[in-house]
């Protein structure tokens, strides 16, 4: 005897219930070496930073306290000048102060990032994911230019409403004068890394404070014709150097030396490739001892 089987339904294609759910739900997979993907490992980088800064106000409150102490000193010492009627001098001061700031804040805050990274035991981590060299320190350039922006954005509107100074008043010099400082910072900074990476964490030091070893060099305060002849020729191949004079220049009334910056420019773009090279260097030789696995022991 045959027993008729109950008629069955179509089974319910899974395809078409993926289909139907949103669009927001598929995963983009992108080409590791496009454009997009590096820009969002770069992204990553930023934003890492950018989250462990917002959970410390001790290192916000940093951003802005040592550049607001040494304005202070400055601006009263400046107040001084002026009541010796030597107001031109006050202007110089006040200005150097703000663009010191640049070049400092820029060399110190990116060693700072790639510190963070040994003081967490994070190298490591860093450098066995996909991130490549060069994205791990534009993200680490780009992290440090937003607080660079961000602490000279306080400063000049301090030096603006406590002392009447506006940074605004070095005219079409400020973008570059600010660009080639922050461009020898970062260099600065990557020679600093490079220290560490070789020599280990006792190199610390001289990734904190490499920097002022340029302050007497560069004519921060005064102008180089000061300096002993053998080091105004040392002075004349650092690119801060032709920036503080081309600032005294500008409040002084003359010209933007472009000529002048446009050495300091072809400066800066050497040195930056130099130390680019340094630090891959510097990378894989720490790679090849096994000294990533050791950072922050």
């Amino acid at each position: 005897m045959t027993v008729p089987l109950p008629p069955t339904t179509p089974p319910t294609s899974t395809t078409s219930e993926t289909s139907a759910t949103p669009a927001t739900s598929m995963t983009v997979i992108l080409p590791p070496r496009s454009m997009a993907a590096r820009r969002r490992r770069i992204s990553g980088v930023v934003f890492r930073d950018l989250a462990a800064l917002r959970r410390s106000p001790v290192r916000m409150f940093e951003i802005v306290f040592w550049p607001t102490i040494e304005l202070f000193v400055w601006g009263f010492v400046t107040l001084f000048l002026q009541s010796q009627r030597v107001p031109f001098i006050a202007a110089f001061l006040l200005g150097a102060v703000l663009l010191w700031q640049v070049l400092q804040k820029a060399s110190n805050e990116i060693s700072i990032a790639f510190l963070e990274d040994i003081w967490s035991r994070n190298l490591l981590n860093v450098q066995v994911s996909p991130l490549s060299n060069v994205e791990y320190v534009i993200g680490l350039i780009v992290f440090s230019f937003g607080k660079v922006v961000f602490a000279i954005a306080i400063m000049s509107g301090l030096a603006l409403a406590l002392y009447g100074f506006g940074i605004t008043s070095l005219g079409a010099g400020l973008v570059p004068f600010m660009a080639l400082l922050l461009v020898m910072g970062w260099s600065l900074g990557l020679v600093g890394i490079c220290a560490v990476l070789r020599f280990g964490e006792n190199a610390q030091v001289i990734a904190w404070s490499l920097v002022f070893v340029v302050q007497p060099l560069a004519g921060i305060f005064y102008p180089v014709e000061t300096l002993p002849g053998p080091l105004q020729a040392v002075a004349g191949l650092l690119p801060a150097t032709h920036v503080f004079t081309g600032m005294r220049t500008v409040l002084n009334g003359g010209a933007v030396p472009w000529d002048s910056l446009a050495w300091a420019a072809l400066l800066d773009a050497v040195y930056l490739a130099a130390t680019l090279g340094l630090f891959a260097w510097a990378l894989r030789h720490a790679r090849v001892r096994g000294r990533l696995s050791r950072f922050g022991e």
